[in-house]
């Protein structure tokens, strides 16, 4: 070995004849890799911990037995050989005796990837080009293993095809375990073991049930991980074998804020396969929405025409039959949600010219009668930044009105408000994955396993890796099993527990006092709120949690720990926090515990509100809020009107519009009687949707610009057909603030165009002048007239992106953590505000005894516009539900499983019942994905007074058994 100096805490070794410098504590497999010298191996990958139990990556280090290089560790002066011919005498053996028992190519599933043992065994010349059995020491059929309640006689092996979208062949099984570890290790779902003794051995699902009935959330990471076809990826459109034409696209995930980075197998203009690629955001982990949700981009429902409502189709409203009830029921097709036949028939096609023409024309004639305040547009967080910034320029600039929003009203208005206020800044102070280094985790309001599960690995990895999660909501999740403890509070008491909280660890001396004093101001008026009034006697009346649990919840959250430090704390909230009348008070408490413990500014602390679509941070940071511009810069102060106008040479409004709910309060009074709506479906995403629909009937104009004839296009006078996610180039900031560039994976069918296209054909006809040559200019723009995504291009964020602020975007990542000095508020500190307790708008009465809960599933997404016509995720969870805890069913006299009319003061829906005790008695939840169920027909319109932010966790409503009541077919 050469001479060569390793530098500290490093080891210099020989493979293969080359001298190669590595950390202490490298496997020579991760060293060799380093090398780019390949070791097969069949139990082991990267991202997995190595066990080393198939073998196949020994090597020679000059001892007696050959070493697994996948768990030996390197040393100083070692001397390895990874290809000899005793190393590959050795690896043949082994291959030979696991093809023994293994299926010829024709028995087995189709491989999305390729089968690792199958290119082995090809490699010593074990099998022929087909995959066929050419050793005669080979059995060409399986050995007659006993079969199994997960399989099927019939066709002589193991199949478990009983999942959606997994196949399990139990046959081409070797019990290498990497399905069990990806399963534990990496998603920590638990659901994959091993059953059965010697021989009979093989991997069991649950209590061993089959995989479509257990447990498993349908993540795919055990197909990704599984090396001998085993488990692969069922067909969703083209057959999963790879072929010749096949390409790869990398992009990011269309779906939660968690914006995972993604690698898409195309072919023939379809999507074939999806896999999770590395990215400091996800590691290659992916749910099951990102892994096998996309072929709704290929759905045959896709508008590909422009479309004007008919002269004799007025007036308008639902064409597809009512929101609720059993019209609609039967009026559901298989795979889609709207009966066409039905609602096509109201319009006609036109060319793009006569569309365009008629938007132009009435849009600008509206302004001219009424007044641009009679203008109001809805952006899209499913769009990109490019498009959101284009779309309130055109509102802005064009229209001359500050009225547009966008769903971050109905999501974390209210969470932005308070951030704003205490802090000064309405985004995250540090990323999710940094919950590694916290010592507390606090879970509020999220269910996150369901609606960001990605980032829910990362943080059950941290609670396994001695984290302490602290869980806070009125329903029970997968994530409350991880906890220490877990706050199962009354709906809408949150301002209660945390003051109660908050009142132990300051009546207990518990806070940093220290960061208090320096980075801080309103300590006093705080201290005496939830001294004098939230005692956890006090406080237990109202939230429902025993004052002894509150002290040990403060307790874990304050106590110093064994080394003399404080803990480090991590909180996340979700829109059981922000989506009530009193949500800006609920952000304002976990702010202050925060400020009060000195959680802010360090790593493994921070104030992380979780994004629910999968750009909504990025169409709020480019002004698609109606009293801010760009980066946040209020409409109202004159210098920044002036940078604007200057900018789109134009004169601007200085008074800030209306918000999503005073916009359909606006066209109900008639003040509003023209709307542009861009990937928006407000008929049932938005509260109260009786008024919606008379809000949006009564309009005199509404052009919406979609992928689907979505339930709100059922309104339009014009409906524009617009591109998916999955046909463009633009950027997309993730909850963690990473931009990162999402990149055109197929092409747009008949003709439909690029969103940003559109906008700028409209921007021309109303005399705006938008001349991009691609949507990378748009950015450059966009990124000029902000301070946080200055200097960011499309081509210096790469394939992972970059965080903002971004000082140095070509050598940097971007600023993790903020605010480490001081906060970004006119005296550089912190604001603790004291929040007395409210209660909800509409209480429980007699009529209306229960609370309704709304919320999302893990297998569905937002209106379920996308998700709902995915196959897969629509076989998985295809029919709406309420909810209910069992005792409640026995009260009501209701059985499981059979259809009840849930109604509230505003109207009635009709669905199946659901037994389920992780819903606190006397509440009940229904997710809102479902028109022939809408949720939101039965949520009250009334408004948080700050952020604006409308009550969706909470209204009164009442439960019984629908008329002629069966029960319900799954």
């Amino acid at each position: 070995m050469a001479d060569v100096i390793a530098p500290p805490g490093t080891v210099t070794l020989q493979i293969d004849g080359r001298d190669v410098t590595v950390p202490e504590g490298t496997t020579i497999w991760e060293a060799a890799r380093e090398a780019g010298i390949e070791i097969p191996a069949l139990c082991h990958e990267p991202g997995l911990d190595p066990v080393g139990v198939c073998r196949m990556c020994v090597v020679d280090v000059g001892e007696r037995v050959m070493a697994a290089s996948c768990v030996r560790e390197c040393r100083e002066g070692l001397q390895v050989e990874t290809a000899s011919e005793k190393v590959e005498r050795q690896r043949r053996m082994l291959t030979r005796l696991l093809m023994r028992d293994y299926p010829d190519a024709e028995r087995r599933q189709p491989s999305a990837s390729g089968c690792e043992l199958q290119s082995l065994a090809s490699r010593f010349d074990l099998v022929d080009e087909s995959g066929r059995h050419t050793d005669e020491g080979i059995l060409a059929e399986p050995t007659g293993i006993p079969q199994d309640v997960s399989g099927d006689a019939a066709t002589g092996n193991r199949l478990d095809l009983s999942s959606p979208v997994i196949a399990v062949d139990h046959d081409a099984c070797i019990l290498c375990d990497r399905c069990i570890r990806a399963c534990d290790d990496v998603q920590n779902n638990d659901v994959i073991g091993r059953t059965g003794k010697g021989h009979a051995t093989r991997i069991a699902f649950d209590l061993d049930v089959p995989m479509g009935q257990s447990t498993c959330v349908s993540c795919g990471e055990c197909a990704a991980a599984c090396p001998t076809d085993a488990l692969t990826h069922k067909q969703i459109t083209l057959p999963v074998i790879p072929q010749p034409e096949d390409r790869q696209v990398e992009s990011v995930c269309p779906y939660c804020g968690v914006g995972c980075a993604t690698e898409y197998t195309v072919r023939d203009n379809s999507i074939v396969l999806c896999d999770g690629r590395e990215s400091p955001v996800n590691h290659e982990r992916l749910c099951v929405k990102g892994r096998y949700g996309w072929d709704y981009t290929m759905h045959p429902q896709r508008l590909t025409t422009p479309l004007i409502r008919r002269d004799d189709a007025y007036p308008k409203g639902p064409l597809s039959g009512d929101v609720v009830g059993t019209s609609s029921r039967k009026r559901r097709k298989p795979g889609g949600i709207v009966d066409y036949d039905e609602v096509l028939p109201a319009f006609r096609e036109a060319t793009w010219e006569e569309a365009l023409d008629l938007v132009a024309e009435r849009l600008t004639g509206i302004r001219s009668e009424h007044g641009s305040s009679a203008l109001a547009g809805f952006g899209s967080a499913k769009c990109s930044n490019e498009e959101a910034y284009l779309f309130q320029k055109l509102l802005r600039a064009g229209l001359g009105t500050n009225n547009v929003d966008h769903c971050t009203r109905l999501c974390h208005a209210s969470s932005v408000a308070a951030l704003m206020e205490t802090i000064g800044s309405g985004a995250v102070t540090n990323v999710f994955a940094d919950v590694a280094n916290a010592d507390v985790c606090l879970v509020t309001g999220s269910n996150t396993t369901a609606n960001h599960p990605v980032a829910a690995t990362f943080i059950k990895e941290a609670v396994r890796n001695g984290t302490k999660l602290l869980c806070v909501d009125p329903r029970g999740h997968t994530l409350t099993d991880f906890a220490s403890h877990f706050a199962q509070i009354r709906s809408g008491s949150d301002v209660a527990f945390y003051n109660a909280v908050m009142h132990v660890l300051i009546a207990e001396g518990l806070i940093d006092e220290q960061f208090v004093a320096e980075r801080t101001e309103g300590f006093d008026e705080l201290k005496k709120l939830v001294l004098r009034d939230f005692a956890p006697e006090q406080a237990s009346s109202i939230c429902g949690i025993e004052p002894d649990e509150l002290r040990a919840i403060a307790r874990t959250i304050g106590q110093p720990l064994e080394d003399g430090r404080r803990p480090r704390m991590l909180v996340f909230w979700g829109m059981g926090i922000s989506q009530h009348t009193h949500g800006t008070d609920n952000a304002r408490c976990l702010i202050s515990l925060c400020l009060l413990t000195g959680n802010v500014g360090k790593p493994g602390t921070g104030l992380h509100p979780l994004r629910g679509q999968n750009n909504v941070q990025g169409a709020s940071d480019a002004g698609l809020i109606p009293m801010v511009y760009p980066d946040y810069q209020p409409v109202s102060d004159p210098e920044i009107r002036a940078k604007f106008e200057r900018a789109w040479g134009v004169e601007l409004d200085p008074e800030p519009g209306l918000t999503v709910v005073e916009i359909v309060k606006g066209a109900l009074g008639k003040s509003i009687r023209g709307m542009y709506i861009l990937g928006e479906n407000p008929f049932l995403s938005d509260p109260n949707i009786n008024k919606v629909r008379a809000a949006l009937s009564s309009l005199d104009f509404l052009v919406v610009q979609d992928i689907f004839l979505a339930e709100t296009a059922e309104f339009a006078d014009v409906i524009l057909p617009a591109s998916s996610y999955f046909e463009k180039d633009g950027t997309f900031t993730n909850t963690d603030r990473r931009v990162q560039v999402g990149r055109k994976v197929l092409d747009s069918p008949g003709e439909a165009r690029q969103d940003w296209q559109v906008i700028c054909d409209i921007a021309r006809r109303i005399g705006l002048p938008m001349e991009y040559a691609s949507s990378a200019e748009v950015f450059d723009e966009f990124a000029a007239l902000t301070g946080h995504y200055r200097g960011l291009t499309h081509e210096n964020l790469g394939s992972t992106g970059k965080l903002w602020p971004c000082p140095d975007p070509e050598h940097e990542d971007g600023v993790q953590i903020l605010f480490g000095d001081r906060f970004p508020t006119a005296s550089g500190r912190g604001k603790l505000v004291p929040c007395p307790y409210l209660p909800a708008d509409e209480l429980p009465d007699e009529e209306y005894p229960l609370i309704l809960n709304t919320g999302r599933v893990l297998e569905h997404w937002h209106t379920g516009s996308m998700t709902r016509r995915s196959r897969a995720l629509d076989a998985i969870q295809p029919n709406a539900f309420v909810a209910i805890h069992p005792d409640d069913l026995t009260r009501l006299g209701i059985v499981d499983g059979t259809r009840v009319q849930v109604s509230s003061r505003r109207g009635t829906i009709e669905l199946e019942a659901r037994a389920d005790r992780t819903v606190e008695i006397g509440t009940v939840f229904i997710p809102f994905h479902f028109r022939e169920a809408a949720a939101n027909v039965l949520t009250t319109d009334a408004l948080d007074p700050f952020g604006k932010i409308p009550e969706f966790k909470f209204c009164a409503v009442r439960v019984e058994a629908a008329a002629e009541s069966a029960p319900v077919s799954t």
